[in-house]
């Protein structure tokens, strides 16, 4: 009986872990197209961090697809995204919260070079 107990107890402490923990951050793709690459720079530095879609099973973000962002702070940031064919646009200025969800869409994309 005393074996079941603290099973229990261990169970409900993991379970209790996990909820605290949330989603994570993600990003939302609202634009019209694959996202094949994602990089954070905290805003106005142009210091790149990894591409983060590499953390999606194939490597890209779909139209209304979400991506969960790894190793990023909440705080303000700029990001480089990139698609097929070698467009790169940025965003400027991305506000990023614990635990949520932000959005990039086509009107958010500015400088785009091919």
């Amino acid at each position: 009986m005393r074996w079941i107990l603290v099973s229990i107890a261990l169970l409900l402490a993991s379970a209790d872990e996990l909820a605290a923990q949330g989603k994570g951050i993600r990003l939302w793709n609202l634009t019209t197209a694959t996202i094949s690459g994602f990089q954070l720079s905290p805003a106005g530095k142009n210091d790149w961090g990894p591409n983060q879609t590499l953390n999606d099973k194939d490597k890209e973000v779909d139209h209304d697809e979400r991506l969960r962002i790894t190793g990023v702070e909440p705080g303000r940031y700029d990001a480089k995204v990139s698609y097929a064919g070698s467009k790169q646009c940025f965003v400027r200025d991305i506000e990023i919260k614990a635990d949520a969800v932000f959005s990039i869409a086509d009107k958010d994309l500015k400088d785009c070079k091919k």
